[in-house]
């Protein structure tokens, strides 16, 4: 693989202008593919093969026309003190605002408080309900700002109002905090190469790579129902990696240089070394996240997909219109440690003088080597400070609450979360999760029988405040009953009333042959977590098992690997630790922006398990890759750990603050899932760069000595040989730079 990825890039540095150019012409078309398509329309939610999925099918099928996943909305009022809803002026405001609420083009019915039990108990507070022909991602502004404008008027006339519902659904926003990030990421990369030129290489790659990508996603949206946050994940995941995998070929390239190397062989070597680790850490993260679908729920599965097809570009930028630039930026970009060599020649001239401490300062070793040194001096206290330091994070993960957001985890500021408030006040906490039971009684010989036992059984449950009467279908074979639970939506008592009202419903199955399904966000939820805490030990045994064996390939080696997966699980957990503390428990939640406290969002798990292996994985390659290619061209295992330190701490520390620096940029996101994801993967990052990578790592290597690299003859005889440390490099350049006759492009175009 080295050679081939050698000769790509040298091909891709000798023809910039056409290599340059493919990579805009197909920017260009994304880009006018996305001005042209239609705005995207409904994001479904299905959760196949749960029963609340299943009865939602029902409902579609049963009772055409109602929209059953259509936008909808509440108009909480509530009367001035000392008034009631019920006197006479106050059903007059109410009534004048559900009749402008019907006039909407958009809007299928609305519910009028007095005629369809919508006013509390003690009088204080009423609702009208408010269905939409379609969702809350394709109504229209008018619709909402009719909406908004009749909760006005009914507030002009001494009301208190507010909407909640998913008709005022808005696209996220990520917020200035991601251009920061960017800007963060900038600065690192200046620091590290001291020039504007080398820095500003791998945010263009970057940007291009994520623009095709982005530019595809919502060229696509309407048609594959992508999400607003498909493309937001797409952005935050390409940029990371597509700022990383530039950030290491640079880095590799600067290294050839200092070497000797001409400019053209540098980039062919750069990408031949570096671009295989690219290759296999970008394999990794692909293999990540198109295992999402393993979960088997559409949404996360195209959220999946999406990101991997963006980092794919970001690698096959990395290898090609990298070294392109490079051709572009010639001298402009300087070997690594040309201010070093300056400096050692001045130490000379200060040593003819006698000044001994320049020659020191300019011999003395990097930070890098430093560490590396001590760490295997030490390697068993270090390895217990990483291990139970990452320990005492993780130790919040196990209070993890489960459950998706609802209008109860809005900021208080937001008319969503007044309007839950008012309604648990007037109605109590549970009003606000209301059960959808669905009552197929197509096989039953007494449908309406079956409808009220069915009402009776569950009056007989205990949390049960409310059972409504059974609402059929025109054919009168199935009907809806709407159960209110005591408790709010997100408690363990009403998932307790929800399984309560399943065993019910296998008994009514049992006599009369009639189907009882339970469904309503608040059933979702509990499927939806039940389902992905199901499917998170396959998906481990999948994504992990096929990096083993691809890092098995890489490295030549069963202990490496092994160790690499024991780490991400202790960074993963540590991570999961801190988003546990911070979005559960609400430590710091005002420096990261949370004003609300909760349950974590139910993917958050096993999405988090996807992405930071795969990005851990990138780290391990990058780093250890040197650490192999040093102890294969003869070097001893301690002495190995420590040159791939020399090479490679600097670039991967820089690496992983730029990563969590564009991570961070997306805690300013208004959608709570993105905000907790950017958090989650930010830390995730730093753990495992800093904690596992740099002090365990080599801790665990020091520790194993040559047995780190043991791998059995007949496994090593079967495996193929990849090449990732460019042993087969040695001698390609000078193999190119000897032969005659013919356009050397065409040469390498040919083999490539």
């Amino acid at each position: 693989m080295a050679t081939l990825l050698y000769r790509l890039g040298r091909f891709a540095f000798r023809r910039r202008h056409f290599t340059a150019l493919f990579w805009v012409a197909l920017l260009a078309l994304a880009g006018v593919g996305a001005a042209g398509a239609p705005v995207a329309g409904n994001t479904s939610f299905s959760i196949p093969g749960t029963e609340a999925q299943k009865a939602f099918d029902v409902l579609e099928e049963r009772f055409p026309g109602a929209s059953a996943d259509g936008a909808t909305a509440r108009v909480v009022f509530k009367a001035p003190a000392g008034e009631k809803m019920t006197d006479a002026g106050n059903k007059a405001i109410v009534r004048d605002t559900v009749e402008e609420l019907s006039d909407g083009s958009e809007v299928a019915r609305v519910t009028d408080p007095y005629q369809g039990g919508g006013v509390s108990r003690d009088g204080t507070v009423a609702y009208a309900s408010v269905s939409y022909q379609v969702s809350g991602m394709e109504l229209e502004e008018s619709s909402r700002d009719s909406l908004e404008d009749a909760a006005e008027g009914a507030r002009d006339a001494g009301l208190t109002v507010e909407i909640g519902g998913d008709a005022l659904q808005a696209v996220p926003e990520t917020g200035a905090t991601e251009i920061i990030g960017i800007g963060v990421a900038a600065v690192v990369l200046v620091i590290t190469f001291g020039s504007l030129v080398a820095a500003g290489l791998p945010l263009l790659t970057a940007l291009i790579g994520v623009g095709i990508g982005v530019a595809g996603i919502t060229a696509l949206a309407s048609t594959l129902e992508l999400g607003s946050t498909t493309s937001i994940l797409a952005t935050m995941i390409g940029l990371a990696v597509g700022i990383d995998y530039a950030l290491f070929i640079v880095s590799r390239y600067r290294a050839e240089l200092a070497e000797g190397r001409e400019r053209e062989d540098a980039a062919g070597r750069a990408v031949g070394t570096a671009g295989s680790a690219v290759v296999f850490a970008g394999l990794t993260v692909v293999i990540a996240l198109v295992g999402l679908s393993v979960v088997n729920i559409p949404m996360l599965t195209k959220m999946g997909i999406a990101a991997a097809v963006t980092v794919a570009i970001a690698v096959l930028i990395a290898l090609t219109m990298v070294p392109a630039l490079l051709g572009y930026a010639g001298r402009r970009v300087r070997a690594a440690g040309e201010k070093g060599k300056r400096r050692g020649r001045e130490a000379r001239e200060d040593e003819e003088k006698g000044n001994e401490t320049a020659k020191e300062k300019a011999q003395r070793p990097n930070m890098g080597t430093r560490w590396a040194r001590f760490v295997v001096r030490r390697p068993v206290a270090v390895l217990l400070l990483g291990v139970v330091g990452l320990g005492a994070a993780a130790i919040p993960a196990s209070s993890l609450e489960l459950g998706l957001p609802d209008d109860g985890s809005q900021p208080t500021s937001t008319t969503q979360r007044r309007a839950y408030d008012l309604l648990s006040e007037g109605f109590g906490p549970g009003f606000n999760g209301p059960l959808v039971v669905v009552v197929d009684a197509k096989n039953s010989d007494d449908p309406d029988a079956v409808f009220r036992q069915t009402g009776d059984d569950i009056k007989a449950l205990d949390d049960v405040v409310s059972v409504s009467p059974a609402a059929p279908n025109k054919a009168g074979d199935t009907a809806t009953i709407t159960v209110v639970p005591d408790s709010k939506p997100s408690s363990v008592a009403t998932e307790d009333l929800v399984h309560d009202i399943r065993d019910a419903g296998t008994g009514v199955k049992a006599d009369t042959g009639a189907d009882v399904l339970v469904t309503g966000a608040t059933a979702m939820n509990i499927d939806v977590s039940q389902k992905l805490n199901d499917a998170l030990v396959p998906y481990l045994t999948l994504v992990v098992g096929l990096a083993f064996l691809l890092l098995i390939v890489v490295f030549r080696s069963i202990l490496v690997p092994l160790k690499a997966a024991l780490g991400f699980l202790l960074s993963v957990m540590a991570a999961l630790g801190a988003v546990v503390a911070v979005f559960q428990w609400g430590w710091l939640s005002g420096l990261m922006g949370v004003e609300e406290t909760g349950p974590v969002m139910s993917m958050m798990p096993i999405f988090m398990v996807g992405v930071v292996f795969g990005l851990a994985m990138d780290y391990e390659v990058f780093l250890v890759t040197r650490m192999r290619e040093a102890y294969v061209h003869g070097e001893k295992p301690d002495e190995a750990v420590v040159t791939g330190f020399r090479h490679g701490a600097r670039v991967v520390s820089a690496a992983a603050v730029i990563m969590m620096a564009v991570f961070a940029g997306f805690i300013g996101s208004s959608e709570s899932m993105v905000k907790m994801i950017g958090f989650g993967l930010a830390i995730a990052v730093f753990f495992d760069a800093f904690v596992v990578r740099m002090a365990i790592v080599p801790a665990v290597l020091a520790l194993l000595g040559k047995k780190a690299w043991w791998l059995p003859k007949w496994l090593d005889r079967a495996l193929p040989n990849v090449d990732v440390e460019g042993e087969g490099l040695r001698t390609e350049g000078d193999a190119d730079a000897g032969e005659k006759g013919g356009s050397p492009d065409d040469r390498d175009l040919a083999r490539v």
